[in-house]
């Protein structure tokens, strides 16, 4: 299924993609491919897997349409999680030590002298092979395609995909890294991603910080790209709020559901419950569900929703919540900012803390489960507050995450890439 006309063409890679895909990363590329079908002959490199938690293959491998753009999906061969379990263990050693020189404040001098490490790199690729997202398929065919590609994009770092296209297209890959402060950062064979890469393009000038800290004056071209939101027109509402039973009053979690992302947020949530008996506020978490979940009459699951249910959902929230720690942009933030939603978000996150600051707090900040308690109860019971953050927040995000700045930055960077 081939797109034939004259313009050049452009690849995305992205571990998933999908209509019915819930992700920032994999979000983050649809918006950004679907801006660019005007301009380019736009395709996207991805695999067959749905759930990051199995990686079993659930869509069909093979190619669609999906507004404009070919998507191409291969296979990710069967994951090995014993194997990763003792590759891991074995390229442990790598991410400590290069994290104990960040903390020390010695990474950045030592990396601008020796650029590229590869102590536990065996080990590291080993257990990278093993891992979900792993499809030899699709990365024999960027080997063997790249030359038709004027740009490959590859978004998120923590996965095979970008390090694969960076390893056998460096010249023409402009790496999307969506990075945080964790141990997959550190390991030793994205040193030879972050230093030979065309380009490399952050959401935040902390996330910009990060990288230019870890891989010193060596790293490559880079700076900030970012993405934009969509606002799609909202879902009737009486038909999403009976179709969700949802309250009254509630605080929003919106994104993926596992532990990893909800940093302990439903037990601080009850214990705001406990301590104000008469609040009305009830907690929604709208998202897949990868995580098993708390069966309380305060918290409610809905699921997978719809972009005009989301948007709908969003809306109607009296308090929006970022529980999470890593995040390289949070399209949540934006997005309940671009509504004039308060927003209560985690503070040991840079990227979170930044937009807390920049907007002059549209959304306030958390340290600690006693700090959130109080900013909660500031933000249940203080209505003149929430406007005026909502009001800060629309600002912001107007004067901050326009598309059409986003997208002359990142066609910019497209048209300088080499043929």
């Amino acid at each position: 299924m081939e797109m034939g006309n004259d313009k050049e063409k452009l690849a995305f890679v992205v571990v998933r993609y999908g209509n019915d895909i819930n992700g920032g990363a994999e979000y983050h590329c649809k918006m950004l491919a679907e801006r660019l079908v005007d301009d380019y002959d736009v395709e996207v490199l991805t695999t067959c897997v749905k759930n990051y938690m199995t990686g079993t293959n659930e869509s069909p491998e093979g190619e669609e349409i999906i507004n404009k753009v070919l998507v191409r999906k291969f296979p990710a061969n069967p994951i090995h999680k014993e194997q990763y379990k003792q590759f891991m263990k074995e390229a442990a050693p790598a991410k400590r030590w290069r994290r104990f020189l960040y903390k020390c404040r010695l990474l950045t001098l030592i990396s601008s002298i020796f650029p590229i490490w590869n102590y536990k790199r065996e080990a590291e690729i080993n257990a990278q092979n093993s891992q979900v997202f792993y499809s030899s398929k699709l990365f024999s065919f960027i080997k063997g395609n790249k030359d038709n590609y004027k740009a490959i994009i590859a978004i998120n770092l923590d996965f095979p995909p970008a390090y694969y296209t960076a390893l056998y297209a460096s010249e023409k890959t402009i790496i999307i890294p969506t990075m945080h402060y964790h141990g997959v950062v550190f390991r030793s064979i994205l040193t030879s991603v972050f230093t030979k890469v065309a380009y490399i393009g952050f959401n935040t000038t902390a996330e910009q910080k990060l990288g230019r800290n870890i891989f010193g004056r060596k790293i490559a071209p880079n700076g900030i790209i970012s993405v934009g939101i969509e606002k799609p027109k909202a879902a009737e509402w009486n038909e999403t709020l009976n179709k969700y039973h949802l309250p009254e009053e509630y605080l929003l979690y919106a994104g993926r559901v596992d532990d990893g992302k909800l940093n302990c947020v439903i037990d601080y949530f009850l214990a705001y419950k406990k301590k104000y008996k008469k609040s009305a506020l009830k907690f929604v978490l709208m998202g897949e569900i990868f995580d098993k979940t708390v069966s309380r009459p305060d918290v409610q699951y809905t699921g997978f929703v719809s972009d005009s249910e989301k948007m709908a959902i969003i809306q109607h929230s009296k308090i929006v919540v970022n529980p999470s720690k890593y995040e390289s942009l949070s399209l949540i933030l934006l997005e309940a900012m671009s509504q004039c939603r308060p927003l209560l978000v985690n503070g040991h996150c840079s990227v979170l803390k930044e937009h807390c600051q920049k907007s002059d707090y549209a959304a306030l900040y958390y340290m600690s489960k006693h700090d959130f308690l109080s900013k909660l109860y500031q933000l249940d019971t203080l209505n003149d507050q929430r406007v005026r953050m909502g009001e800060k927040g629309c600002k912001y995000v107007e004067e901050n995450y326009d598309w059409s700045v986003i997208m002359g930055r990142l066609k910019r960077v497209i048209e300088n890439i080499k043929s």
